[in-house]
């Protein structure tokens, strides 16, 4: 260690106004969190005395502060600051002792590494960066595969001079930090051969909302500068960290194949130091990372997350020769945790036309506005304030307009990838990865962007209506009676996770078959078999990345699931068995095969039928394989299984033989299993299913239509479907006195208290135990069920 350089095992990350956020944080991890498992690359890095003595030996402070001068009273545009001043640096002489001190450490690390001309990354670490209130993240540059003495030289001079790109200037400016005020240091560390394996980002945090019970990992083949400019659509994982402590569990809640079209590796002689080559198929169709490495991340992101007491923005990196997992960078996460946790912000949107693009939601707001599509950076003084902007990737030097931009939307990108960090940092909308958006879409046209259904983005056409709503959750009143939430998307659900309720009282399956899944099981189960080539092929894109067709169904199952289980855990999440009708069914890819055509599917083959029927058990067994390895290996032993449309005892008892045949058992591991109660048999029987049952779950839609003898999707019957009428009352009040009777948890699931909150008055009065509703309608429900308990 001299003045102008220390090694990062004697860093610390008070350091910061020594040798800036970045290189204090490596020195942090290095120094104390090695023996608990975080493998960080050795390095050293370069004080700000080593800057400030460049900045001395050729006289920079005057010129610096002479065109930040010029800039303000308008004789000079910030590109030609910028390149005035990168000019300058770069065309610098070292002091003789930074210089010496600077090819003297290198030759140690080598020593150290056992090579002689060791690979470097050489990283640039501002003393204003990775601050809990602006991370400046990317505006300085990195330098890769730097080999030998005069190379290192030459990249840590640039390092200095990318202080001043535009991006770097206008993002100081905007923060309100005098650039003379900025110091700059230098990371020089083990270039992790990444470029033989993969690579990418992670947050300790949901970044889209907010939720502080997830682990997000994004990963591409490759160097990891794609991943961060967003220059691929990457692989995404997501892990619930509560359960990823414990090393018995596998809680990967979401596995997302990214399509990775290219992969960034170092050049060769004559050649730049890196370039992006494409990725072969094989690449493209698997997963960059094994779940066993996924967990392993997610776990080093707890523990660096714990040390530092704040959720925490990563970079990770594979070692393709040795297959160790290093994290190269780590500061805080800026945006998400600085919100606030009392108030919901919730937006909805009505559009006006046809949804015309589709990607990665960013945040979870709305706007509208005309289209400016700007190609490339050298155009981005054509954009006008307030549009949204479109293009096919951005990188810092886009930062002076997305500002000034309504939302954005990108052909490729993850959700850690360039455009949506500074999206969220700016609370802009944005839809990333879509594709083809430069294609689809043209300058002047009114469009409305969606971020507020979930992980998908939606671009529809024409100006929409966007309405937003705050919700105070320091004023939801505590009630006996549970009010908990209906849930089908998974990726929905989250956005409603401050909500505090008792759980989940209605997972919808099917809506993870026909949305996620997208395929009938049993063409699943066929595939080899198949005739139909299209189909086959078909088929075969849906199951890229996974070991088999049935793996595909299992475990995209299992994590939707888990990410519903995982919301409120450890409160109940009730997951209905899939509750598919026969023309329902058909619908999905390959499912006009199999399935027969009924003249009233609404009371046809539907529900506990099919789990015990001999041309749907094969498939029924693939739902048991998901719920057992979603309570076992996965941990969520807060799953409730419920069994719909169950019309006698003795069905019920076949359904429990086939369960059981396939791995799952009532009582076992804890498991219960509640009914559905949506056919009068189900009140009129109600002992005999309470003996079979642990609890039970009311249907109002099927239980007032099959009471009143309503079609409840006939239009012009819609006067007569009542759940107020006075028969549907006294099932429903039948239902929860012989629940009571009999010792069983009852709780009502249907959509009746959603669209009528005083009809919560009714079930309080009459005992039920929970409510389950819409998100949306949670609030009113709550203060009914509150006003109810107290009248």
């Amino acid at each position: 260690m001299t003045g102008n350089l220390i090694w990062f095992e004697d860093l610390k990350r008070e350091d910061v106004a020594l040798v800036g956020g970045k290189n204090s944080s490596l020195g942090e991890m290095v120094s104390t969190l090695g023996p608990k498992g975080i493998s960080v690359p050795p390095g050293f890095a370069t004080t700000v005395d080593a800057y400030r003595a460049f900045v001395a030996e050729n006289d920079l402070s005057a010129v610096i502060a002479d065109h930040d001068a010029a800039l303000k009273d308008g004789r000079m545009r910030l590109a030609d600051m910028s390149a005035a001043l990168r000019t300058a640096f770069e065309r610098g002489h070292w002091p003789a002792a930074v210089e010496a001190d600077i090819r003297k450490a290198y030759r140690e690390l080598g020593s150290r590494l056992g090579q002689h001309a060791p690979s470097v990354a050489v990283r640039s670490s501002a003393t204003a960066e990775d601050l809990p209130d602006a991370s400046f993240a990317g505006q300085q540059e990195t330098f890769l595969n730097v080999v030998g003495e005069d190379a290192l030289m030459s990249a840590c001079r640039r390092c200095f001079a990318s202080l001043f790109t535009s991006r770097a200037i206008s993002y100081r400016q905007v923060q309100g930090f005098d650039h003379s005020e900025v110091s700059l240091s230098v990371g020089v560390q083990m270039m992790v051969r990444s470029d033989l394996s993969s690579s990418g980002v992670m947050f300790s945090i949901d970044t889209e909302t907010g939720c502080d019970r997830f682990v997000l990992i994004n990963g591409a083949w490759g160097l990891g500068e794609n991943v961060v400019q967003g220059a691929v659509d990457p692989d995404e994982y997501m892990v619930f960290k509560p359960l990823a402590k414990d090393a018995a569990h596998s809680p990967i809640v979401a596995k997302d194949l990214g399509a990775k079209e290219v992969k960034m590796i170092y050049g060769g002689e004559g050649e730049p130091q890196t370039r992006n080559v494409p990725t072969s198929r094989a690449e493209r169709a698997r997963f960059t990372l094994s779940d066993p490495e996924v967990l392993k991340l997610a776990r080093m992101a707890i523990t660096i997350e714990d040390h530092y007491g704040q959720p925490m923005d990563m970079e990770w990196a594979k070692d393709g020769i040795s297959g160790d997992l290093y994290i190269v960078q780590a500061r805080p996460e800026t945006v998400q945790s600085r919100k606030s946790t009392h108030v919901l912000q919730s937006y909805s949107v009505t559009p006006c036309g046809p949804k015309v693009l589709e990607g990665l939601s960013v945040g979870n707001a709305a706007a509208t506005g005309r289209v400016c599509l700007i190609e490339t950076a050298a155009d981005i003084d054509k954009f006008v304030d307030g549009s949204i902007l479109v293009t096919s990737i951005t990188d810092p030097d886009w930062v002076p307009i997305m500002k000034r931009a309504a939302a954005i939307v990108t052909d490729h990108g993850g959700r850690t990838s360039h455009a949506a960090i500074v999206s969220r940092e700016m609370g802009l909308p944005a839809v990333v990865g879509t594709g083809d958006a430069t294609h689809v879409l043209h300058d002047g046209q009114d469009l409305t962007v969606s971020c507020a259904e979930g992980d998908r983005g939606a671009v529809y056409e024409g100006i929409g209506e966007v309405t937003t709503e705050d919700i105070d959750l320091d004023n939801v009143p505590q009630t006996r009676t549970g009010v908990m939430l209906n849930v089908a998307d998974p990726s929905a659900a989250t956005r409603w996770w401050r909500l505090p309720a008792a759980g989940v009282g209605l997972a919808r399956m099917e809506f993870l078959i026909s949305n996620v899944i997208r395929a009938h099981p049993l063409a699943l189960l066929d595939h080899q078999g198949l005739t139909d080539e299209r189909l086959k092929a078909e088929l075969s894109d849906l199951i890229k990345g996974y070991s088999s067709p049935t793996d595909y169904f299992i475990q995209t199952l299992a994590c939707g699931l888990g990410r519903i289980c995982a919301i409120w855990y450890p409160n109940p999440a009730i997951i209905r068995l899939s509750d598919f009708k026969s023309n329902e069914y058909a619908e999905l890819l390959g499912g006009a095969l199999y399935e027969p055509d009924e003249e009233n599917p609404m009371i046809g083959l539907r529900g506990a039928a099919r789990y015990y029927s001999s041309f749907f058990e094969r498939a029924f067994a693939l739902e048991c394989e998901a719920i057992r390895r979603l309570r076992g290996e996965m941990g969520f032993d807060n799953a409730v299984v419920m069994v719909p449309f169950c019309r006698s005892p003795e069905e019920a008892d076949r359904v429990f033989e086939v369960m059981a045949r396939h791995g799952l058992e009532r009582d076992k591991d804890g498991l219960q299993v509640y009914v559905m109660t949506e056919i009068p048999s189900n009140v009129i029987r109600a002992d005999e299913f309470a003996a079979r049952f642990d609890g039970f779950s009311i249907g109002s839609n099927d239980l007032t239509q099959l009471t009143l003898g309503v079609d409840r999707d006939s239009s012009a019957l819609a006067h007569v479907f009542r759940e107020r009428d006075p028969a549907v009352q006294w099932m429903i009040r039948e239902t929860i006195d012989r629940a009571k009777a009999n010792g069983r948890k009852v709780g009502l699931c249907g959509q009746a208290p959603s669209n009528d909150p005083d009809f919560a008055r009714l079930l309080v009065e009459a005992g039920i135990d929970t409510i389950s509703v819409t998100p949306d309608s949670f609030l009113d429900v709550k203060r009914n069920v509150a006003e109810a308990e107290t009248g």
